[in-house]
């Protein structure tokens, strides 16, 4: 068994992941269990909202609910008739919009805010915090009755999700510190999210034909609270503890921004760290994209049936807990940057490929490509930035031993890195959309999602060149100051991280 802390030394580090873990797959269950339910739920909200508005505002895994249960196949939704109720229904269907969104944005603006509280924080108290406001987000989804209860429910899903998604990954890197460990036990955790994906469609469906609206939600609620004690009894929170009595009263705001300048700077100014971010950015839009406008295109291009509408996205599930379960190891041993790359092509032609199919048969290979390619990319690259925290920290260490990081400070870089990652991820998923919606009445879905195919595609030559760049460098004891933060005094475990293209 290996010792979490001091003070923990009888807790294995095994478990404290399997609790990240369950808090991922919950944070991801809650985000899918409310897809079969909440159009039907919005009309009765409100009944003068037409089923065509609430199709064109809500993503894919929304549509099979406002299909006719008694039809076979698919008919393009007709737009409603001018009247004099039309600015009231297009104001709710704005309305309807900001719902859908509002998560992603809260989740946006406080993943930062997560990322600086680490350092006084630690990760264990956060990821408790998010978890309550899963269980808090739960109980109001499943007692709640108005639109009203159903955004301040998804702006506090957004606030538990930034939580779970920054402390969580932070404090798997914390613990687990060798390299090829990380990168595996760290692409496990991913999958939790896939596994969540797939479990809370049907999960939500079937209980909410069986039992009603409230049936999932209160059986959400019980999960988050079994797990909330798990994690009162696994998880240490001595650490925050002895943290926040040693600040002093009056220096808390000067310790949180030393800290800031000595993680937030380097990592957001260094290249490497950037073209990781950046392509777990642009990876991440493809989806992101494709969950608002795929439905429209598939309605009017291939005429599915109602049921293949709910199973679309099933192979990109699939596809993406493949990747994150069985290539973190492999990402290790060939290299995180080079494994990463071949994933980036998989995603750059499968979104090349995907408008080319003919009928629903034909979207599933292009559909698994890219959630394997996505899992792959997170899978390397989601690691690879604990090491950069790592070397940045040894960087530091080795050429100036005054400024050796303590415990605080290796936490609070976790943090602020992931918060980077979180940042990206949010940022997909919340401008992506917007952006493919008002793009694809201009130029079309296919050349939206083909454009966006070769944007994968010459990113890549960018991370080939970083590769190379930060593998060849020579005289690892002579590097630049200005370099420092990626810099390593380990040229072997450094090279063997990166492992070059050449």
């Amino acid at each position: 068994m290996v010792s979490f802390d001091d003070t923990n030394r009888h807790r294995s580090r095994a478990v404290v992941a399997l609790v990240v873990y369950i808090s991922l797959f919950l944070d991801n269950m809650l985000l899918t269990v409310i897809v079969p339910i909440l159009p039907d739920y919005l009309v009765h909200i409100d009944a003068s909202v037409p089923e065509s508005v609430i199709y064109k505002n809500f993503s894919l895994h929304y549509v099979p609910g406002l299909i006719g249960a008694g039809s076979s196949s698919i008919v393009q939704p007709v737009q409603p008739k001018a009247s004099a109720s039309t600015p009231a229904i297009e104001e709710e269907g704005g309305s309807i919009g900001i719902l859908l969104g509002v998560k992603a944005l809260v989740q946006l603006v406080a993943n930062p805010i997560v990322g600086s509280g680490t350092g006084r924080f630690g990760f264990c108290v956060p990821i408790m915090f998010g978890s309550l406001n899963l269980l808090v987000a739960s109980l109001i989804f499943g007692f709640g009755t108005s639109y009203g209860s159903l955004f301040v429910a998804r702006a506090i899903h957004g606030v538990g999700s930034a939580c779970i998604g920054v402390c969580g990954m932070s404090l798997v890197a914390q613990l687990y510190t060798e390299p090829d460990r990380r990168s595996r036990v760290m692409g496990t955790i991913l999958g939790a999210m896939a596994v969540g994906v797939l479990v809370g469609y049907p999960f939500g469906g079937i209980a909410y034909e069986v039992a009603g609206k409230a049936a999932p939600f209160h059986v959400l609620a019980l999960l988050c609270a079994g797990n909330l004690v798990l994690q009162y009894f696994q998880l240490d929170f001595q650490l925050a503890t002895i943290q926040l009595r040693s600040l002093p009263r009056d220096s808390s705001t000067t310790a949180t921004d030393d800290n800031g300048r000595l993680t937030w700077w380097p990592l957001l100014t260094h290249r490497l760290v950037l073209v990781v971010v950046g392509a777990i950015w642009i990876s991440t839009s493809a989806m992101a994209i494709l969950e608002p406008c795929l439905p429209i295109w598939m309605i009017t291009h291939l005429h599915p049936k109602k049921w293949q509408l709910g199973t679309v996205f099933i192979p990109d599930s699939i596809g993406y807990w493949v990747g994150t379960n069985f290539f973190g190891t492999v990402a290790y041993r060939f290299g995180q940057i080079r494994v990463s790359i071949g994933a980036l092509v998989l995603v750059g032609v499968s979104c090349l490929l995907l408008p080319s199919a003919s009928n629903v048969v034909g979207l599933m290979l292009p559909h698994l490509g890219l959630g394997l390619g996505i899992g792959v990319v997170d899978a390397a690259l989601v690691p690879l930035l604990a090491t950069l925290v790592d070397n940045q920290l040894a960087a530091r260490a080795s050429y100036d031993p005054e400024l050796s990081p303590d415990e605080s400070t290796g936490r609070h870089a976790y943090g602020t890195v992931y918060a980077i990652q979180q940042i990206a991820v949010s940022a997909a998923y919340s401008l992506a959309p917007i952006i493919g919606g008002e793009l694809v009445p201009v130029i079309g879905f296919s050349l939206l999602l083909r454009a966006l195919g070769v944007l994968n595609l010459l990113y890549v030559p960018l991370l080939v060149y970083s590769g190379l760049r930060n593998s060849q460098s020579p005289g690892f004891g002579t590097i630049k100051q200005t370099e420092l933060p990626l810099a390593s005094s380990e040229p072997t475990s450094y090279r063997r991280f990166y492992n070059a293209v050449e």
